[in-house]
This record gives C-alpha cells, structure tokens and sequence, in this order.
C-alpha cells in the first residue's frame, strides 16, 4: 500500500482551531461499519448507540505543559524544546527546533536559569536526548516556565489549558491529548454509567510519534515510535467480563485502541501489563479487541487515518470522509467526531 492511497484534500477553513464551548455539543458522524451508512447527531447522543453490557475504555493520561523556550547562554536567541517522553529520571527525549543550533555538549537555559538542559546525544531520528538540571520540583517547573503542546495546524491561543485535556485525565506525560476523549463531559460519563455501561480506564502516554506524517512511499516501510501504557487488573478485569458477556469493547480513541491491540491475545482476552508500544495498525490488520471505536477525523497519510481505514474498510472511510467536508464538519484536535460501530 502507497501512502499516498490515504491522501484527501480538506479545506483549511474546516481544521478547528478552538475546542467547542460545550465539549458534548460537538457534531456526531456514526458509520457503520458493516453497511457503510452514516447517521450526524451531536456528541452527546452517543447515549443512544451504547448498550447495556457494553464497556467504553479510555485513555487517562494527562498532557504536561511539554513546550519550552531557552537559549544558549549569552546568546540572544530563541530555541524551542518539545519533551517528547522520559528516558530516566532527568533525561528526556525532546524535539529540538531549530535542530542545527543545538549539539551535544550545549548547554540551554530556560527562564533566567530556572531549568537547565545539557544536550547528551542526537537519535538517529534527529531528537536530542537531554539532561534537565533545576532545584525543587521538575513538574512544578515545567508547569511555570511550559506551554500546552498544541499541534502546528492550530495557531489560535489557547486561553484555557484544560481544554486541551479530557475532564477524567490522571496520570501526567503526555505531549499530545488523547482527543477523541475531550467530547466527554463528567455529565456524559455519569449517564452512560447510570445507563449500564461498563466504564474501564487505561493509560497511554502519547507521544509524538502517532502524529507524524508517513514520509516512506509504501507504507509497511513506516516505523512507530514507541509509546509507554499501562493497563491496571482492574481495568482488564472490567474489559474481559464485557467479552465474556457478549458485550462491546467500544475504544475512545486510536491511542486506546493501540494499547488494547497491543496486549489482546488470539482470544481477545487482556490482562495486566506496563511496557513500550510502537504497534502500526493498517488495512489487512484484524482486531483482536474492539468492537467500536470513538475518534476524531485525522491528518491525510497518517497513521490515525491508516487504523481508521483498517477497522471500518478504506473505501467506507474514505466516503464519510467526504461527506464531512461537504457538509462542513470541524476536523483533527479541536473538530468533531465519528464513532465507528
């Protein structure tokens, strides 16, 4: 497969560039998956298309504020850092812009001294490893001196941090917000509960590796970088009695369903686990877990479009597609969402 089969052409009016005032009033496109029909309502509809026994899983990982801006010292300039995931303790991989000023041994200071990165190597990949310096409490730090990490395509400022996190965020690392997840109000969620719907939560820290563009011409060549999860007992108790029960696993995002396909076995049973995943999931792969899948719309040649086309079909995908941008629908962090089923 080309990557240039996932290509489509969206207007740039239709990239939302501020989060809906109301999270749960986005718009709603359902396809289903089988007929290839498709139904608009509003997010918070999705009551309506959920069962009792089904179990909606979500990704609680909470977004640091990962963007920085330093110098080298004594020198008037302005060099952006992107902490992209934790090696060690003090050592991050970041994104490093413009990459050719900073090399190995360089010294970067951020905030009048306030946080220091010595810059230990360069990955083959071109992110630098770096080493922070600083006196009380890194997160404490970051929280002073970070910016949220929105993605390029949103130039508005973000006058809200929260809204670039999902209301039942928990567990701090990520350099991107899981966003299929920013529809749900906890009014929603208490519903969908009071409704008999199983809710189970799993963690999955993203990085940027989800969202960078396919720039290998067959797409088999594409290697994910790996992204750290982890799935309680309790979570894979809740997920694995749905199965028993006959009931849906229904996956809040892409990076939900990358953990859940990662630790599936044959048997689309899960269990406990912690560990790294670069799982690339693309049409011809077959589901072990997941009956639905809530998401957003995605970048053309992406991976996200690329797992998208693999559970619903391309063709079926590529058809909603189209009838979202005829019809105006907001789309990638900040637009509205589909629900797959």
């Amino acid at each position: 497969m080309k990557t240039k089969d996932f290509y489509y052409h969206l207007p740039e009016e239709l990239i939302a560039q501020y989060p809906m005032k109301n999270r749960e009033e986005s718009r709603l496109l359902v396809l289903y998956k089988d007929s290839g029909d498709l139904e608009e309502r509003r997010f918070k509809d999705i009551v309506d298309y959920l069962k009792p026994g089904d179990c909606l899983v979500l990704n609680d990982t909470r977004v640091i504020p990962a963007r920085l801006f330093g110098s080298r010292k004594g020198k008037d300039e302005k060099i952006e850092f992107l902490l992209l995931k934790r090696v060690e303790k003090n050592i991050w991989e970041t994104l490093v812009r413009p990459g050719k000023k900073v090399r190995p041994n360089n010294r970067i200071v951020f905030g009048d001294g306030l946080l220091i990165a010595d810059v230990l190597s360069i990955n083959e990949d071109g992110t630098r490893n770096v080493e922070f310096k600083y006196e009380g409490i890194f997160e404490e730090i970051l929280d002073k001196l970070g910016e949220m990490p929105l993605p390029p395509y949103i130039k508005a400022k973000l006058d809200d941090r929260e809204r670039y996190q999902t209301v039942y965020s928990k567990y701090e690392g990520s350099a991107a917000a899981p966003t299929a997840g920013l529809h749900f109000t906890k009014e929603l969620l208490n519903k969908i509960e009071h409704n008999g719907i199983n809710i189970a939560y799993l963690t999955l820290h993203v990085g940027l590796g989800t969202f960078r563009p396919v720039k290998v011409e067959n797409i088999e060549e594409h290697h994910m970088h790996s992204e750290y999860y982890e799935v309680t007992e309790e979570a894979a108790d809740i997920i694995n009695r749905t199965k028993r029960n006959k009931g849906r696993v229904i996956a809040v995002g892409t990076t939900t369903t990358r953990t859940l396909e990662t630790i599936a076995n044959q048997k689309g049973e899960i269990r406990a686990a912690k560990g790294w995943t670069d799982i690339f999931i693309y049409p011809g792969y077959e589901f072990k877990m997941i009956d639905g899948l809530i998401t957003n719309f995605h970048l053309p040649e992406s991976t996200l479009l690329m797992l998208v086309s693999a559970f619903a079909g391309k063709e079926k995908i590529f058809k909603a597609y189209k009838y979202a941008v005829d019809n105006k629908f907001r789309f990638f962090s900040f637009g509205d969402a589909m629900f797959i089923i």
